[in-house]
């Protein structure tokens, strides 16, 4: 396994601030209110499976879905883990420890992204983390749907602006890792260059 990105407490409170549109409402209605803003994306990413979950009841197909199995933590129920598996998507597993990025999931989100193939990222372990990842590498006029729990689902479009803004946050946190010298492979990709 790759390198493991720590989130540090002290930058915690930065990833409170919203970074998209809330859509309040449990799941399908959440959903449901959020439909007419999609227009259209470059492409479309959810992460987390409830949210995921209620996209794919209402026929709304992400070209990338990003699943742990799990929500608030504790197992997803069967009906939401069964709801989650579209016979139309190549399906990946990857690693990631909760309360990290890995580069194994940078990785496999760049490759989604560049994929002609809608995709099923299945993260052993957590994947709440990961729209930060997929934020920074989706193409601009891309939108990412990720649940708050007890709260409803978050609206992201991808713009220039979004980027910059996470991007800044991205580099706090890897300026407090160990290792830095090892971080180039990262930056590159997530930066996209």
């Amino acid at each position: 396994m790759g390198l493991h990105i720590s989130l540090p407490e002290s930058l915690r409170p930065l990833l409170r601030k919203p970074f998209g549109v809330l859509y309040t409402g449990t799941g399908g209605d959440a959903v449901r209110s959020l439909v007419d803003d999609l227009d259209n994306p470059t492409i479309l990413i959810s992460v987390g499976d409830v949210t995921t979950f209620h996209l794919l009841e209402s026929n709304i197909i992400p070209d990338i879905l990003i699943v742990d199995d799990r929500t608030k933590r504790a197992p997803a129920s069967s009906q939401v883990v069964y709801g989650t598996k579209h016979k139309g998507f190549a399906e990946i597993t990857v690693d990631n420890p909760p309360g990290v990025i890995t580069e194994d999931l940078i990785g496999v989100i760049s490759d989604a992204i560049l994929s002609d193939k809608n995709v099923r990222i299945f993260v052993q372990g957590e994947e709440d983390l990961a729209a930060l990842p997929a934020i920074l590498m989706a193409p601009l006029n891309s939108v990412v749907l990720y649940g708050q729990p007890d709260k409803g689902v978050m609206l992201v479009r991808v713009t220039e602006s979004i980027k910059a803004e996470l991007k800044d946050l991205f580099d706090k946190i890897l300026e407090k890792q160990d290792h830095k010298e090892q971080l180039y492979n990262v930056r590159r990709k997530l930066y996209g260059y």
